[in-house]
């Protein structure tokens, strides 16, 4: 892997279509920025419609010549994932890149999605799972289509219990994140055994931004209300992390560099992987457990009723 890669060797992306869920801001906002600016057209999948608009304008400042839309999606409803799918699928187009980017943390106590499971599970993972899976006959038409989902160094701290996969038994948030992220690999590298035995051309690849300055706090935690963390937020991120714009390194990529393979993990290259190049990220032993993951997927399709026809199972679940 090149050890100093940045943006600036992304290579051409004209006549690619590439949809990056939770765009208007953050990681989400960079990556977006940075395939447009390589010529990719770049779909916008976005909760807040006039904050998917916003972020198209920000775009345009910087790239004039973008080709920029956006889709209302909201990963905590499976009726939104549908109608966003649908609205994709509709313009029958091959889908190159599918960035699984969007994500809510540490969400102080639990609450659940429009279809009953636990926000952070249901969201960041389950949400994912659906579209991924709505998207698929749209990714087949590329001819070498990548699926990047975004996790966490904090994947690392989870326990994967099955029987409490959406905290009914018991609720802490960290632990639901972090629960959250570990599902993110699980899937990732699950649907990589999938396509790779379905004799099938895509690529899955997870990535990890490290520490960087998001409004992921932002978004229903409760880090940012309480004094020390916000302490911590304002002074540990800016010294040991990185910028929003550089954590988007790794996903960038892993979504264009030529030897990027299907089930690589992408994070930053320095100490604790907080910051730095990117380049391969050390998983979890329970990440890398194919029973797990098939078990995983069996139960994510019990729960959105979303099959992935085309793909062949590579462990059965037990």
């Amino acid at each position: 892997m090149k050890p100093n890669w940045t943006p600036r060797e992304i290579p051409s992306l004209t006549g690619k279509n590439a949809l990056v869920t939770g765009a208007n801001s953050g990681i989400g906002f960079h990556t977006a920025l940075e395939l447009a600016r390589a010529g990719a057209q770049v779909i916008l999948a976005c909760r807040d419609s006039a904050k998917g608009a916003a972020a198209i304008e920000r775009i345009r400042l910087q790239c004039p010549a973008a080709e920029l839309s956006s889709i209302p999606l909201d990963l905590a409803s499976l009726r939104s994932i549908h109608l966003a799918a649908d609205a994709f699928n509709a313009r029958q187009i091959p889908l190159d890149l599918l960035i699984n980017n969007a994500g809510i943390m540490a969400v102080p106590t639990r609450h659940t999605t429009a279809d009953g499971f636990e926000l952070q599970f249901g969201t960041n993972h389950l949400g994912h799972f659906a579209l991924t899976g709505l998207l698929l006959a749209s990714l087949l038409r590329a001819d070498a289509p990548r699926v990047i989902t975004v996790s966490s160094i904090a994947h690392k701290q989870a326990k994967l219990e099955f029987d409490n996969l959406n905290a009914e038994r018991r609720y802490r948030d960290l632990a639901a994140y972090s629960l959250s992220k570990l599902a993110n690999l699980l899937f990732a590298f699950e649907l990589q055994r999938r396509a790779a035995a379905a004799g099938l051309p895509l690529r899955s690849i997870a990535a990890h931004p490290g520490v960087a300055t998001t409004n992921l706090f932002a978004a229903g935690s409760r880090l940012d209300r309480q004094p020390l963390f916000s302490w911590l937020t304002e002074k540990f991120v800016p010294l040991l992390g990185q910028s929003d714009a550089c954590g988007a390194w790794p996903i960038l990529y892993a979504a264009t560099a030529s030897e990027v393979s299907g089930g690589d993990f992408i994070g930053p290259r320095g100490p604790l992987e907080f910051r730095g190049y990117p380049t391969r990220a050390r998983s979890s032993p329970i990440a890398n457990d194919p029973r797990s993951a098939a078990k995983l997927w069996q139960l994510s399709e019990q729960l959105t009723h979303v099959q992935y026809a085309p793909l062949t199972p590579h462990f059965a679940a037990s």
